[in-house]
């Protein structure tokens, strides 16, 4: 089902009853505050290392140490993977690559019955193709629908009208009004995100139009004016704000977004700190692909300046978060890329602590580090003990 939004975590604090390694003996409160973190540790060539003991690692909380209390090298956690696939023009050229590369990775690193995957699109909009799901089917036909905006494509090739285009939508959640269509498909549901307004969810496969009134909550803001029209965008930073807010801060177990983008957001109303905040407050480490086309700013302002911009965007997303960055290149294809994030993620330590200091609000800094000097540990750099 294609659903719009108006749109792995390091860290995570809960409330469980909790057994430390070496003392199984022992029993907790369930008021205990567990802090559980993930992190990968990797040599001096970047070679993922999975061999580390408990005593091998240091925590740091706020600049104070913290004892290791329980510790895994098998995170045998549910995991929900958020695959976020940038369709503005500038990815045209790449996209089919990006559809294929991304099924064969979501195929193999999903466990049936336990693992899901969603998927959303973001050009000039942000749109759930396909809510959190284990079903292979659902994923692939949601990656079959990944498509170039109609009227960004008739940018391109000089023209204004199209087949499929022009379909406004419309439909609140629940209760909205409109009932636009999206090239003859039906009404659609409408989801708001603050100082957006409502966006509807469409239900035929044809051109995009006008986004239609309604929202979710009911009392959601209006259309966005002239988004139907020849609009271009990339609403990145809104993208990340929704999978990790609407979908992922609900789900328990590993939590990660995959983002695959040239990193350069134009028109998101979140910022990158916010969006940094929201992956982080719902627990979710963020794996940035960068992939540049070098011809798509071509005649189009953007060029190097916004290929940097976007890759220090990226980088940022994926190291505050306790993800990883990574470049499509001549020497790094996308399907290698997929190979190394799926080794990644099958070889994530877990350590576990219950933090000595008292209850405190705002951001707490983290810092996980290896008692070898030629191990990195990636890990995030910090969370919110509170809810917001």
């Amino acid at each position: 089902m294609r659903v719009p939004f108006p749109l792995l975590v390091a860290f995570f604090a809960i409330s469980v009853p909790f057994l430390p390694a070496q003392e199984k003996d022992a029993t907790f409160s369930t008021d205990v505050k567990v802090v559980s973190v993930f992190a990968t540790a990797r040599d001096k060539q970047g070679k993922v290392v999975a061999t580390l003991t408990k005593d091998d690692f240091a925590l740091l909380e706020n600049g104070v140490e913290q004892p290791i209390r329980y510790f895994s090298r098998e995170v045998d956690l549910p995991l929900s993977i958020g695959l976020l696939v940038d369709t503005s023009m500038s990815q045209r050229r790449v996209l089919a690559q990006e559809r294929s590369a991304s099924f064969e990775f979501l195929d193999k690193v999903l466990k049936p019955d336990r693992d899901q995957a969603f998927v959303i699109h973001f050009d000039f909009e942000t749109e759930l193709l396909q809510d959190l799901t284990s079903s292979r089917r659902d994923l692939q036909r949601a990656l079959d629908m990944l498509e170039i905006p109609a009227n960004q494509r008739q940018m391109s090739q000089g023209g204004q009208n199209g087949p499929g285009g022009g379909g406004g939508r419309g439909g609140g959640y629940p209760g909205g009004q409109g009932g636009g269509q999206r090239g003859g498909g039906m009404g659609g549901i409408g989801i708001s995100l603050p100082g957006i307004g409502g966006i509807g969810m469409p239900g035929g496969r044809g051109g995009r139009g006008q986004r239609g009134g309604g929202g979710y909550p009911p009392q959601g803001g209006g259309p966005r004016q002239g988004r139907g029209q020849a609009a271009a965008g990339t609403t990145l930073y809104d993208a990340v704000y929704l999978a990790s807010d609407e979908v992922l801060r609900k789900q328990q177990g590993r939590k990660a977004i995959i983002l695959l983008t040239d990193g350069v957001d134009m028109g998101s109303k979140t910022s990158l700190s916010s969006a940094i905040e929201y992956a982080q407050r719902a627990d979710t480490l963020v794996y940035s692909i960068l992939f540049v086309d070098d011809q798509a700013y071509q005649g189009r302002g953007g060029g190097n300046g916004s290929a940097a911009e976007g890759r220090r965007a990226l980088q940022r997303l994926a190291q505050e978060t306790g993800g990883s960055f990574y470049e499509v290149s001549k020497k790094q294809s996308i399907d290698q890329i997929y190979e190394r994030l799926q080794e990644e993620i099958r070889n994530q330590y877990s350590l576990g602590y219950t933090p000595t200091s008292g209850a405190a609000s705002g951001f707490r800094t983290i810092k996980v580090s290896a008692k070898q000097r030629d191990i990195v540990v990636q890990a995030r750099e910090g969370y919110y003990p509170t809810g917001r």
